[in-house]
């Protein structure tokens, strides 16, 4: 078994003592400050960048009873600066930000309505003033500055993690700029940040599946904090929250006893130790850290019914209750839900998906720190109930503990597992989640490491024994997630709010000093698409492009069809239809069997003017996956009962689209770029679908080969090996035919105001924005609209996010930007959107218009965004098979060259006045089509008319059937 090491300098050719775990395929070193904060590195030279995570033993669990919600809440603050950063002058902020945290103590304390509103005017005039000193965003501006990507946090039950993807050279800096908002977080922007947070949880009002989640939390765990309230709170604390509860939680938890930091990518360990112990080795640590008592859970002797309701379609979710992640019986239940469900060849996969027994069926492990549960989701079929479907679900779990199953079921998952682990840890990003969860589970490095191999050691036995124990027919929840009107929401009225003052031309001296600290640039590196692709033919004359993998064993093949849905509408069915079929010799359950057992996959994408045929896996059984796939697609077995159920599950999950807001928010923003001519001619009927044959389908399939296509690979293999292999595999004609045209489907051109409406029943309305002047793609203006987007809307820096989330605290997310076409003979379109409650509508419609016409000047917001879009032109990089899949994006565009180069070259010599006169071209003064989604009652149609013509859809409009 694997076991930590301290293993001394010498060996490791590192000055500082690290412990190690033998066998540990990423190589982490891990260290410890004297105040007791980790550290975890891992390194990987693949490019100039380094993943960091500063993840916080603290989550939602840890919240006090009265104000749920705040370690979330908390998450947010912790970007508004502190006295060094986020002001112009702390000294006169303060006594302002300790006069709005008493009222918001005297506010949480009254219930008397017009009192209330009273304090909050109070609250909300002070809050203006010290917007007046304060700097928003400065902390993102640092980050910009630094060259930062990926900006965010995410708090959980568990935990709260703070995410930067920095460049290898600025790890001092993102260092010092962290330990600062660490130790003296300032609790500016309060009650506008709260309102982002309100519309956070209104987006999750709508989503059903984590209402019934929540249930089961709550049937399962009562007594623990797990239960009795989920991550953002309660709606009635949210609107009653205590500055000193926030500040009392930081000082109890934001402690190093109680940190990590979590790296990745490009570094020395040495240097980044000392970097780290410069800025955080005075932290103190909190010796009397608090720990959860344990509770007792409930003991399920017989099975638990609970309901939720929604607009959703209806599902059923059926949870087993589990210990926390570090328990031993964690590993067999991952194991027996590899078996289960894999979405290959699991009994659920086989028995119940394949043979279309459900619309939809899946598990999952859901594993905390402290407990957890093993779940299964299913969607019913039309006429199906909720309670045949539990039948099912019971039926299978009865298979494993009577031992109905393969024992080579158990040895493919651990192959599988195996490969997983490869491809999680290719990414700095999948790193730093496997040192997060040892960190915030409290797994022993160790054990975590040796997982793979106890689980290899698993018998037929073992999973039958743990069945009976735990997956049993009495101990379960069943929660039942019911089509209707949810009463337990509360309406969240807006508040008055001042919009804040956005000072973006203020500079901290914080921020000045980070900017005057020179760092060593890093050189760029460009494609050579000459030198870094490989240019092969197969089979005469079929292009390749080849990029060999040097990392491991892993191979992706894909196979490039340029035609699609556009040109035949029937190749849509095929996505539902491919993964049922059987070929010659093997049926379907054979066959995912076997690509199981190989630890392979495929998979067939159709797209509207291009579809891809891909097979990955280990490298080994290439030959083998190859073979399979080609019989399956020159000689598919049609069978007209299975098509004839996918077309009723086709038509079923049609009408389910109806019910869900992203899902007619998606075909509303389709109906306005396209109009309903268009979309009309896009969109299959229900008689065709019903009526089409299964041999048909087959037919199409068997074409795909014998038409022009090419190939893209990414693998160990050599030019040689791989073109022999293929040669001798892929099933072509002599003659390949010609592909079709490409079909171009126009976007609509506004030429007057409207708003189309459409009707969705929720507490948060969907709109976005759309204007087309029919301007083709132009390499010309490329540079300046990339530095227009940027500036405008590239980040939290950005005028967009800084306008509409921080000063009018009107979305949890906006965006707006002009976007780039596909191809070269399609048009640039201009896209916002937001989500926002249904009475925020016209001050939504109003800031957009505001900015976006009178884009807001500033030459330090532009001077940080072009800094950061500098660093990141130095720092990324395009490798493995993300070079063939530029190629062709250049392709489709007409570009030649590495497109980046263009615009490093081009950036020392843009100002902001190129962004005004791209503003001033290509953006200012347009008409728009403008979609919203909400619900129709409580939006004011009447102010809408004043602006412009409303055309009132319905459902069936915006979906076309």
């Amino acid at each position: 078994m694997a076991a930590v090491m301290t293993l001394p300098f010498q060996m490791l050719g590192y000055k500082y003592q690290y412990e190690t775990v033998e066998g540990d395929p990423m190589n982490t070193l891990m260290y410890t400050l004297p105040n007791g904060l980790k550290m975890y590195m891992s390194v990987n030279k693949d490019q100039p960048r380094i993943q960091t995570n500063i993840a916080v033993r603290v989550g939602s669990k840890n919240d006090p009873p009265e104000t749920t919600g705040l370690a979330h809440y908390f998450e947010h603050m912790m970007f508004k600066g502190t006295p060094d950063f986020g002001t112009s002058d702390y000294a006169a902020e303060k006594p302002l930000l300790d006069e709005i945290e008493r009222l918001f103590e005297v506010y949480r304390s009254t219930t008397d309505s017009v009192a209330r509103a009273e304090i909050y005017h109070k609250i909300d005039s002070i809050s203006y003033q010290a917007s007046l000193i304060a700097i928003p965003n400065e902390y993102d501006k640092l980050m910009s500055a630094i060259g930062a990507n990926g900006t965010n946090a995410y708090t959980s039950q568990d935990m709260t993690c703070y995410v930067e993807d920095i460049p290898s050279n600025e790890l001092d800096r993102w260092a010092k700029i962290q330990a600062n908002r660490f130790e003296h977080p300032v609790l500016r922007g309060f009650h506008t940040e709260l309102e982002t947070i309100y519309e956070e949880k209104n987006m999750s009002l709508t989503r059903d599946q984590s209402k019934a989640v929540d249930m089961i939390f709550s049937t399962l765990f009562p007594n623990h904090p797990y239960g009795q309230w989920n991550t953002l709170g309660h709606q009635t604390h949210l609107k009653n929250p205590s500055l000193t509860n926030i500040k009392n939680y930081h000082k109890q938890w934001y402690v190093p006893n109680n940190m990590a930091i979590l790296m990745a990518g490009d570094f020395d360990p040495d240097n980044a130790v000392d970097i780290v112990t410069r800025y955080f080795g005075d932290m103190k640590p909190n010796p009397a850290l608090p720990h959860l008592a344990q509770v007792e859970d409930i003991r399920i002797t017989e099975p638990i019914n609970k309901e939720v309701y929604g607009n959703d379609s209806e599902m059923l979710f059926m949870a087993w209750a589990f210990p926390g992640a570090t328990d031993k019986s964690i590993e067999t239940l991952e194991i027996v839900d590899a078996m289960l469900s894999n979405g290959k060849a699991g009994l659920i996969d086989i028995d119940v998906n394949n043979k279309q027994l459900a619309l939809g069926m899946g598990a999952g492990v859901y594993s905390l720190a402290d407990k957890g549960f093993y779940y299964v989701i299913a969607y019913p079929n039309e006429g199906q109930t909720l309670d045949e479907l539990k039948d099912i679900i019971l039926a299978e779990m009865a298979k494993l503990r009577s031992g109905e199953f393969d024992e080579s079921l158990i040895a493919a998952t651990i192959n599988n597992h195996k490969l997983y682990q490869q491809n999680a840890i290719e990414s700095n990003e999948g790193r730093t989640e496997v040192m997060r969860d040892i960190f915030i589970n409290g797994f022993d490095p160790a054990d975590y490491v040796g997982r793979l191999d106890r689980q290899a050691r698993i018998t037929k036995k073992d999973i039958t024994d743990f069945a009976k124990a735990n997956l049993r027919d009495d101990n379960y929840v069943a929660v039942y997630k019911l089509q209707g009107a949810d009463t337990t929401q509360l309406k969240i009225a807006k508040q008055p709010i001042t919009p804040l003052a956005v000072n973006r031309d203020k500079e901290s001296a914080f921020l000045k000093e980070i900017l005057s600290e020179e760092v060593a640039p890093i050189q760029p590196v460009f494609i050579d698409f000459d030198k870094d692709l490989g240019y092969l033919t197969v089979k005469g004359d079929i292009p390749v492009l080849y990029k060999k993998n040097v990392t491991n064993d892993i191979f992706s093949l894909t196979f490039v069809y340029d035609f699609g849905s556009l040109n035949d509408p029937d190749l849509s069915l095929l996505s539902s239809y491919f993964p049922l079929l059987g070929a010659d010799g093997m049926s379907n359950d054979e066959i995912a069997q076997k690509f199981y057992e190989i630890a392979c996959s495929y998979r067939l994408s159709i797209g509207g003017n291009r579809s891809y045929l891909t097979i990955s896996g280990l490298s080994e059984n290439m030959p083998q996956a190859i073979e399979i796939v080609e019989n399956l697609m020159n000689n598919a077995a049609p069978d007209q009962a299975v098509y004839d159920k996918v077309a009723e599950q086709t038509l079923k999950e049609r009408a389910d689209g109806k019910l869900n807001q992203s899902q007619n928010f998606s075909r509303l923003q389709r109906y306005v770029l396209y109009g309903p001519d268009q979309v009309r001619k896009l969109t299959l009927t229900d008689a065709h679908i019903k009526g089409t044959q299964a041999r048909t389908l087959t037919d199409k399939l068997a074409d795909f080969n014998k038409t022009e296509h090419s190939i893209i690979y990414y693998g160990p293999m050599g030019e040689q090996e791989f073109t022999s292999v293929i040669n001798a595999r892929h099933q072509t004609p002599v003659q390949l035919a010609k592909a079709p045209a490409r079909v171009v489907i126009p976007t609509q051109q506004p030429e007057e105001t409207i708003f189309f409406v459409a009707p969705y029943d929720a507490k948060q309305l969907y709109m976005m924005e759309f204007a087309n002047d029919g301007t083709k793609f132009d390499p010309a203006i490329e540079n300046q609209r990339k530095m227009y987007n940027e500036y405008f809307g590239g980040g939290m820096n950005s005028i967009v996010f800084q306008e509409m989330r921080e000063a009018r605290s009107l979305a949890y997310s906006a965006s707006a930007y002009q976007s780039r076409p596909s191809f070269k003979d399609e048009p640039y379109i201009y896209i916002t959107s937001i989500a926002t409650q249904n009475d925020k509508m016209e001050e939504a419609i109003a800031g957009f218009d505001d900015i976006i016409d009178n884009m807001p000047l500033s030459e330090n917001a532009f001077a940080l965004a072009k800094a950061g879009l500098d660093s990141r032109l130095r720092t990324e990089r395009i490798i493995k098979s993300d070079v063939a899949w530029e190629l062709i994006e250049n392709r489709d565009l007409g570009i030649e060259g590495d497109a980046r180069k263009s615009m490093f070259d081009a950036l020392p010599s843009l100002t902001l006045d190129d962004v005004l006169k791209y503003q001033q071209d290509h953006v200012k003064g347009r008409h728009y089509y403008i979609g919203i989604l909400g619900n129709v009652e409580d939006l004011d149609l009447e102010a809408l008319s004043k602006r412009g013509r409303v055309v009132l859809l319905t459902t069936e409009d915006i979906f076309c059937y």
